[in-house]
Protein backbone atom coordinates (compact mmCIF):
# COMPACT_ATOMS: atom_id res chain seq x y z
CA UNK A 1 0.00 0.00 0.00
CA UNK A 2 1.35 3.03 -0.83
CA UNK A 3 2.24 5.43 1.78
CA UNK A 4 -0.82 8.40 2.69
CA UNK A 5 0.40 11.46 3.88
CA UNK A 6 -2.70 13.87 3.83
CA UNK A 7 -2.98 17.51 5.09
CA UNK A 8 -4.80 20.26 5.13
CA UNK A 9 -3.05 22.31 2.69
CA UNK A 10 -2.82 19.32 0.09
CA UNK A 11 -6.21 18.67 0.30
CA UNK A 12 -7.09 22.28 -0.25
CA UNK A 13 -4.90 22.02 -2.94
CA UNK A 14 -6.80 19.32 -4.35
CA UNK A 15 -10.34 21.35 -4.05
CA UNK A 16 -8.22 24.26 -5.84
CA UNK A 17 -7.18 22.17 -8.84
CA UNK A 18 -10.04 19.75 -8.95
CA UNK A 19 -12.95 22.67 -8.62
CA UNK A 20 -15.43 24.19 -11.05
CA UNK A 21 -13.99 22.54 -14.02
CA UNK A 22 -14.91 19.03 -12.91
CA UNK A 23 -18.27 19.97 -11.39
CA UNK A 24 -21.43 19.39 -13.29
CA UNK A 25 -23.03 22.48 -14.29
CA UNK A 26 -26.66 21.05 -15.29
CA UNK A 27 -28.32 17.71 -15.98
CA UNK A 28 -28.69 16.10 -18.89
CA UNK A 29 -30.86 13.44 -20.07
CA UNK A 30 -30.63 10.33 -17.80
CA UNK A 31 -28.62 7.48 -18.64
CA UNK A 32 -30.57 4.93 -17.26
CA UNK A 33 -28.36 3.44 -14.77
CA UNK A 34 -26.27 4.12 -11.51
CA UNK A 35 -23.81 2.07 -9.97
CA UNK A 36 -22.91 2.42 -6.58
CA UNK A 37 -20.89 1.34 -3.40
CA UNK A 38 -22.84 1.32 -0.67
CA UNK A 39 -22.58 -0.31 3.47
CA UNK A 40 -24.86 -3.14 3.97
CA UNK A 41 -28.39 -2.25 4.49
CA UNK A 42 -28.13 1.29 3.12
CA UNK A 43 -29.67 0.87 -0.43
CA UNK A 44 -32.96 -1.63 0.17
CA UNK A 45 -35.43 -2.78 -2.65
CA UNK A 46 -37.79 -4.78 -0.85
CA UNK A 47 -35.51 -8.13 -0.76
CA UNK A 48 -34.28 -8.40 2.62
CA UNK A 49 -37.71 -7.00 4.20
CA UNK A 50 -40.92 -6.03 1.56
CA UNK A 51 -41.69 -3.02 3.98
CA UNK A 52 -38.45 -1.21 3.19
CA UNK A 53 -37.87 -0.09 -0.67
CA UNK A 54 -36.46 3.11 -1.85
CA UNK A 55 -35.26 1.26 -4.67
CA UNK A 56 -38.16 0.14 -6.93
CA UNK A 57 -40.02 3.99 -7.37
CA UNK A 58 -37.01 6.01 -7.89
CA UNK A 59 -36.09 3.88 -11.12
CA UNK A 60 -39.82 3.63 -12.15
CA UNK A 61 -39.78 7.95 -12.24
CA UNK A 62 -36.33 8.41 -13.06
CA UNK A 63 -35.56 5.66 -15.53
CA UNK A 64 -32.23 4.67 -13.80
CA UNK A 65 -31.87 1.35 -12.79
CA UNK A 66 -30.14 1.25 -9.23
CA UNK A 67 -26.95 -1.43 -9.33
CA UNK A 68 -25.40 -1.80 -5.46
CA UNK A 69 -21.76 -3.32 -4.75
CA UNK A 70 -21.96 -4.13 -0.95
CA UNK A 71 -18.74 -3.30 0.46
CA UNK A 72 -17.88 -3.97 4.30
CA UNK A 73 -15.23 -2.05 5.25
CA UNK A 74 -13.92 1.57 4.19
CA UNK A 75 -10.48 0.27 3.02
CA UNK A 76 -12.92 -2.11 0.22
CA UNK A 77 -14.65 0.98 -0.92
CA UNK A 78 -11.55 3.17 -1.60
CA UNK A 79 -10.37 0.07 -3.70
CA UNK A 80 -13.36 0.08 -5.50
CA UNK A 81 -13.48 3.53 -6.56
CA UNK A 82 -9.73 3.48 -7.13
CA UNK A 83 -10.63 0.56 -9.38
CA UNK A 84 -13.49 2.46 -10.98
CA UNK A 85 -16.29 1.66 -13.43
CA UNK A 86 -18.80 3.13 -10.21
CA UNK A 87 -20.68 6.06 -10.05
CA UNK A 88 -21.31 6.84 -6.27
CA UNK A 89 -20.31 5.50 -3.02
CA UNK A 90 -21.48 5.43 0.51
CA UNK A 91 -18.41 6.61 2.14
CA UNK A 92 -17.44 6.49 5.92
CA UNK A 93 -15.36 9.61 7.52
CA UNK A 94 -12.27 7.46 7.38
CA UNK A 95 -12.75 7.09 3.37
CA UNK A 96 -13.66 10.21 2.03
CA UNK A 97 -11.07 12.37 2.85
CA UNK A 98 -8.85 9.39 1.44
CA UNK A 99 -10.98 9.80 -1.75
CA UNK A 100 -10.50 13.61 -2.07
CA UNK A 101 -6.87 13.67 -1.71
CA UNK A 102 -6.68 10.33 -4.49
CA UNK A 103 -8.78 12.53 -6.90
CA UNK A 104 -11.54 10.02 -6.87
CA UNK A 105 -14.05 11.93 -6.04
CA UNK A 106 -15.18 15.08 -8.17
CA UNK A 107 -16.77 17.85 -6.31
CA UNK A 108 -20.85 18.27 -6.34
CA UNK A 109 -23.04 21.13 -7.34
CA UNK A 110 -25.69 21.43 -4.25
CA UNK A 111 -27.24 23.79 -6.83
CA UNK A 112 -28.22 20.77 -8.23
CA UNK A 113 -29.54 19.33 -5.93
CA UNK A 114 -32.98 21.23 -4.41
CA UNK A 115 -33.24 19.37 -1.17
CA UNK A 116 -29.61 20.26 0.17
CA UNK A 117 -31.45 23.07 1.92
CA UNK A 118 -33.40 20.65 3.93
CA UNK A 119 -30.22 18.59 5.21
CA UNK A 120 -28.88 19.14 9.22
CA UNK A 121 -26.98 22.66 9.26
CA UNK A 122 -24.03 20.41 11.36
CA UNK A 123 -23.46 18.56 7.98
CA UNK A 124 -23.41 20.72 5.21
CA UNK A 125 -20.18 21.74 6.16
CA UNK A 126 -18.38 18.93 7.78
CA UNK A 127 -14.78 18.66 7.46
CA UNK A 128 -15.19 14.95 6.02
CA UNK A 129 -16.69 15.92 2.63
CA UNK A 130 -16.24 19.85 2.41
CA UNK A 131 -12.48 20.82 1.78
CA UNK A 132 -11.96 24.15 1.25
CA UNK A 133 -15.46 25.35 1.07
CA UNK A 134 -16.27 22.82 -1.73
CA UNK A 135 -18.42 20.20 -1.03
CA UNK A 136 -17.51 16.42 -2.42
CA UNK A 137 -21.02 14.97 -1.55
CA UNK A 138 -24.13 14.66 0.12
CA UNK A 139 -24.67 13.73 3.32
CA UNK A 140 -26.51 10.61 4.36
CA UNK A 141 -26.88 8.66 7.32
CA UNK A 142 -24.81 8.96 10.95
CA UNK A 143 -24.68 7.16 14.30
CA UNK A 144 -22.20 5.43 16.70
CA UNK A 145 -20.58 2.30 17.05
CA UNK A 146 -22.38 0.80 20.11
CA UNK A 147 -21.58 -2.53 22.28
CA UNK A 148 -23.85 -4.54 20.93
CA UNK A 149 -24.37 -7.64 24.03
CA UNK A 150 -26.38 -10.71 25.37
CA UNK A 151 -28.97 -9.85 27.66
CA UNK A 152 -28.83 -13.12 28.51
CA UNK A 153 -25.52 -12.76 29.70
CA UNK A 154 -25.57 -9.19 30.77
CA UNK A 155 -28.79 -8.94 33.02
CA UNK A 156 -27.71 -4.83 33.35
CA UNK A 157 -26.42 -3.13 30.38
CA UNK A 158 -22.41 -3.73 30.25
CA UNK A 159 -20.73 0.06 31.62
CA UNK A 160 -17.84 -0.28 30.18
CA UNK A 161 -16.10 -1.14 26.91
CA UNK A 162 -13.62 -3.02 28.91
CA UNK A 163 -15.63 -6.30 28.17
CA UNK A 164 -14.27 -6.59 25.27
CA UNK A 165 -10.60 -4.86 25.74
CA UNK A 166 -9.69 -6.92 29.32
CA UNK A 167 -9.55 -10.35 29.61
CA UNK A 168 -12.42 -11.24 32.83
CA UNK A 169 -15.31 -12.96 34.32
CA UNK A 170 -18.68 -12.11 32.87
CA UNK A 171 -21.57 -11.71 35.09
CA UNK A 172 -22.99 -15.78 33.84
CA UNK A 173 -19.60 -16.80 35.64
CA UNK A 174 -17.84 -17.56 32.53
CA UNK A 175 -14.42 -15.53 30.87
CA UNK A 176 -14.83 -13.19 27.90
CA UNK A 177 -12.15 -14.73 26.23
CA UNK A 178 -13.18 -16.32 22.91
CA UNK A 179 -16.81 -14.50 23.17
CA UNK A 180 -15.95 -11.31 21.91
CA UNK A 181 -15.37 -9.90 18.98
CA UNK A 182 -13.50 -6.50 17.33
CA UNK A 183 -14.14 -4.92 13.99
CA UNK A 184 -11.74 -6.12 10.95
CA UNK A 185 -10.33 -2.34 9.94
CA UNK A 186 -7.31 -0.29 11.00
CA UNK A 187 -10.00 2.11 12.08
CA UNK A 188 -10.40 -0.16 15.14
CA UNK A 189 -7.71 1.72 16.45
CA UNK A 190 -9.75 4.23 16.92
CA UNK A 191 -11.47 2.47 19.47
CA UNK A 192 -8.59 1.43 21.51
CA UNK A 193 -7.15 4.67 21.76
CA UNK A 194 -10.69 6.10 22.51
CA UNK A 195 -10.68 3.74 25.27
CA UNK A 196 -7.30 5.28 27.21
CA UNK A 197 -8.65 8.72 26.53
CA UNK A 198 -10.93 7.67 29.20
CA UNK A 199 -8.83 5.54 31.67
CA UNK A 200 -4.97 6.41 31.11
CA UNK A 201 -5.83 10.38 30.74
CA UNK A 202 -1.70 10.69 31.49
CA UNK A 203 -1.00 9.89 27.94
CA UNK A 204 -2.86 12.96 26.83
CA UNK A 205 -4.79 11.73 24.00
CA UNK A 206 -7.36 15.03 22.47
CA UNK A 207 -8.62 12.78 19.67
CA UNK A 208 -8.58 9.25 19.09
CA UNK A 209 -7.85 10.10 15.39
CA UNK A 210 -4.88 12.07 16.12
CA UNK A 211 -2.21 10.31 18.01
CA UNK A 212 1.74 10.68 18.46
CA UNK A 213 3.89 8.02 18.29
CA UNK A 214 3.10 6.94 22.54
CA UNK A 215 -0.34 7.37 22.58
CA UNK A 216 -0.46 5.18 19.22
CA UNK A 217 1.97 2.38 21.05
CA UNK A 218 -0.37 2.41 23.54
CA UNK A 219 -3.23 1.92 21.88
CA UNK A 220 -1.52 -0.92 19.63
CA UNK A 221 -0.39 -2.56 22.79
CA UNK A 222 -4.31 -2.34 24.19
CA UNK A 223 -5.74 -4.25 20.72
CA UNK A 224 -2.73 -6.78 21.07
CA UNK A 225 -4.04 -7.80 24.49
CA UNK A 226 -7.48 -7.98 22.82
CA UNK A 227 -6.16 -10.15 20.25
CA UNK A 228 -6.42 -12.85 22.77
CA UNK A 229 -9.76 -12.63 23.86
CA UNK A 230 -11.33 -12.06 20.42
CA UNK A 231 -12.92 -15.01 18.94
CA UNK A 232 -13.09 -13.32 14.95
CA UNK A 233 -12.51 -9.72 13.78
CA UNK A 234 -15.59 -8.98 12.25
CA UNK A 235 -16.23 -7.52 9.09
CA UNK A 236 -19.31 -8.80 7.58
CA UNK A 237 -22.74 -7.39 9.39
CA UNK A 238 -24.32 -10.95 8.62
CA UNK A 239 -21.57 -12.67 9.74
CA UNK A 240 -21.16 -11.16 12.95
CA UNK A 241 -25.35 -11.54 13.51
CA UNK A 242 -24.38 -15.40 13.09
CA UNK A 243 -21.69 -15.57 15.13
CA UNK A 244 -24.36 -14.20 17.97
CA UNK A 245 -26.65 -16.35 17.31
CA UNK A 246 -24.90 -19.73 16.71
CA UNK A 247 -21.45 -19.30 17.68
CA UNK A 248 -21.71 -18.22 21.34
CA UNK A 249 -20.47 -14.66 21.08
CA UNK A 250 -21.63 -12.52 23.56
CA UNK A 251 -20.08 -8.72 22.94
CA UNK A 252 -18.73 -7.02 20.17
CA UNK A 253 -18.53 -3.54 19.06
CA UNK A 254 -21.20 -3.01 16.38
CA UNK A 255 -23.62 -0.84 13.81
CA UNK A 256 -27.20 -0.35 15.22
CA UNK A 257 -28.47 -2.32 12.15
CA UNK A 258 -27.76 -5.53 13.61
CA UNK A 259 -28.78 -4.84 16.49
CA UNK A 260 -32.13 -3.66 15.13
CA UNK A 261 -32.39 -7.51 13.41
CA UNK A 262 -31.24 -9.79 16.01
CA UNK A 263 -33.50 -7.74 18.21
CA UNK A 264 -36.59 -7.82 15.31
CA UNK A 265 -35.92 -11.73 15.40
CA UNK A 266 -36.85 -12.24 18.96
CA UNK A 267 -33.01 -12.37 20.02
CA UNK A 268 -31.53 -11.52 23.61
CA UNK A 269 -29.60 -8.85 21.96
CA UNK A 270 -29.23 -4.98 23.27
CA UNK A 271 -26.79 -2.53 22.80
CA UNK A 272 -25.28 0.28 24.45
CA UNK A 273 -22.83 3.59 24.36
CA UNK A 274 -21.02 3.02 27.51
CA UNK A 275 -19.18 5.43 29.72
CA UNK A 276 -15.80 6.03 27.32
CA UNK A 277 -18.31 7.24 24.77
CA UNK A 278 -17.92 6.14 21.17
CA UNK A 279 -16.41 6.36 17.98
CA UNK A 280 -19.26 7.02 15.14
CA UNK A 281 -19.72 7.38 11.27
CA UNK A 282 -21.25 9.96 9.11
CA UNK A 283 -21.71 8.65 6.02
CA UNK A 284 -21.53 10.94 2.11
CA UNK A 285 -23.07 10.10 -0.98
CA UNK A 286 -19.82 10.51 -2.67
CA UNK A 287 -19.71 10.65 -6.99
CA UNK A 288 -16.54 9.31 -8.97
CA UNK A 289 -14.60 11.66 -10.86
CA UNK A 290 -15.10 9.59 -14.10
CA UNK A 291 -18.36 8.55 -13.20
CA UNK A 292 -20.27 7.57 -16.56
CA UNK A 293 -23.58 8.25 -15.02
CA UNK A 294 -23.73 11.79 -13.96
CA UNK A 295 -27.38 12.34 -14.43
CA UNK A 296 -28.65 9.29 -12.76
CA UNK A 297 -25.78 9.66 -10.03
CA UNK A 298 -27.46 13.18 -9.17
CA UNK A 299 -31.50 12.56 -9.10
CA UNK A 300 -30.36 9.21 -6.89
CA UNK A 301 -28.15 11.89 -4.72
CA UNK A 302 -31.59 14.12 -4.60
CA UNK A 303 -33.71 11.28 -3.30
CA UNK A 304 -31.61 10.36 -1.02
CA UNK A 305 -32.40 13.68 0.33
CA UNK A 306 -36.05 12.76 0.11
CA UNK A 307 -37.10 12.57 4.02
CA UNK A 308 -39.30 9.41 3.42
CA UNK A 309 -36.36 7.73 2.62
CA UNK A 310 -34.31 9.12 5.14
CA UNK A 311 -36.95 8.53 7.46
CA UNK A 312 -37.46 4.03 6.54
CA UNK A 313 -33.42 4.11 6.28
CA UNK A 314 -33.24 5.03 10.12
CA UNK A 315 -36.11 3.18 11.07
CA UNK A 316 -34.30 0.24 9.06
CA UNK A 317 -30.50 1.17 9.68
CA UNK A 318 -31.15 2.13 13.48
CA UNK A 319 -29.48 5.29 12.34
CA UNK A 320 -30.03 9.54 12.55
CA UNK A 321 -31.22 10.73 9.26
CA UNK A 322 -29.19 14.00 7.48
CA UNK A 323 -32.71 15.22 6.84
CA UNK A 324 -34.13 16.44 10.55
CA UNK A 325 -37.58 16.69 8.90
CA UNK A 326 -37.34 12.94 8.45
CA UNK A 327 -37.58 12.59 12.15
CA UNK A 328 -41.25 14.72 12.34
CA UNK A 329 -42.89 14.96 9.20
CA UNK A 330 -44.71 11.55 9.01
CA UNK A 331 -43.72 10.57 5.52
CA UNK A 332 -41.43 7.46 6.64
CA UNK A 333 -41.86 5.09 9.69
CA UNK A 334 -39.19 7.32 11.70
CA UNK A 335 -40.57 9.65 14.34
CA UNK A 336 -38.98 11.81 16.96
CA UNK A 337 -39.09 8.66 19.83
CA UNK A 338 -37.20 6.76 17.33
CA UNK A 339 -34.82 9.58 16.19
CA UNK A 340 -34.11 10.05 19.79
CA UNK A 341 -33.11 6.29 20.53
CA UNK A 342 -30.83 6.32 17.63
CA UNK A 343 -28.92 9.20 19.04
CA UNK A 344 -29.89 11.99 17.33
CA UNK A 345 -28.96 14.50 20.94
CA UNK A 346 -25.50 12.49 21.14
CA UNK A 347 -23.99 14.28 18.14
CA UNK A 348 -21.49 16.17 20.13
CA UNK A 349 -20.52 12.98 21.93
CA UNK A 350 -19.22 11.21 18.82
CA UNK A 351 -16.10 11.36 18.00
CA UNK A 352 -16.41 10.70 13.98
CA UNK A 353 -14.70 8.59 11.45
CA UNK A 354 -12.04 10.66 10.14
CA UNK A 355 -8.52 9.90 7.94
CA UNK A 356 -5.82 10.21 10.45
CA UNK A 357 -3.10 12.06 9.14
CA UNK A 358 0.60 13.25 10.29
CA UNK A 359 0.06 16.78 10.44
CA UNK A 360 -2.12 17.68 12.69
CA UNK A 361 -3.02 19.24 16.04
CA UNK A 362 -0.03 18.44 17.84
CA UNK A 363 2.20 19.31 15.26
CA UNK A 364 3.49 18.87 11.56
CA UNK A 365 4.13 15.22 11.07
CA UNK A 366 3.28 14.98 15.32
CA UNK A 367 0.63 12.24 14.77
CA UNK A 368 0.65 8.72 12.90
CA UNK A 369 -0.91 8.42 9.71
CA UNK A 370 -2.96 6.22 8.28
CA UNK A 371 -0.96 3.98 6.44
CA UNK A 372 0.61 2.75 9.18
CA UNK A 373 -2.70 2.04 10.66
CA UNK A 374 -3.19 -0.68 8.09
CA UNK A 375 0.31 -2.14 8.32
CA UNK A 376 0.02 -2.36 12.00
CA UNK A 377 -3.38 -3.35 12.32
CA UNK A 378 -2.73 -6.26 10.02
CA UNK A 379 0.33 -7.12 12.23
CA UNK A 380 -1.65 -7.15 15.92
CA UNK A 381 -4.65 -9.86 14.03
CA UNK A 382 -1.81 -11.45 12.53
CA UNK A 383 -0.37 -11.89 16.16
CA UNK A 384 2.83 -9.35 15.77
Amino acid sequence: MKKLLISTTALAMVATSAGAAEMLAALGAPEGQVNIVAWPGYIERGETDAAFDWVTKFEEASGCKVNVKTANTSDEMVALMNEGGFDLVTASGDASLRLVAGGRVQPVNVDLIPSWSSVDDRLKDAPWHTVDGVHYGTPYMWGPNVLMYNTEVFKEAPTSWNVVFEEMTLPDGQSNKGRVQAYDGPIHVADAAQYLMFHKPELGITSPYELNEDQYKAALDLLRGQRELVSRYWHDAFIQMDDFKNEGVVASGSWPFQVNLLKSEGLPISSVIPEEGATGWADTTMMHVDAANPTCSYLWMEHSLASNLQSDLSVWFGAVPSVPAACTDGRGMQNQEGCDANGLADFDKIRFWTTPVSNCAQGAGACVPYYRWVSDYIGVIGGR
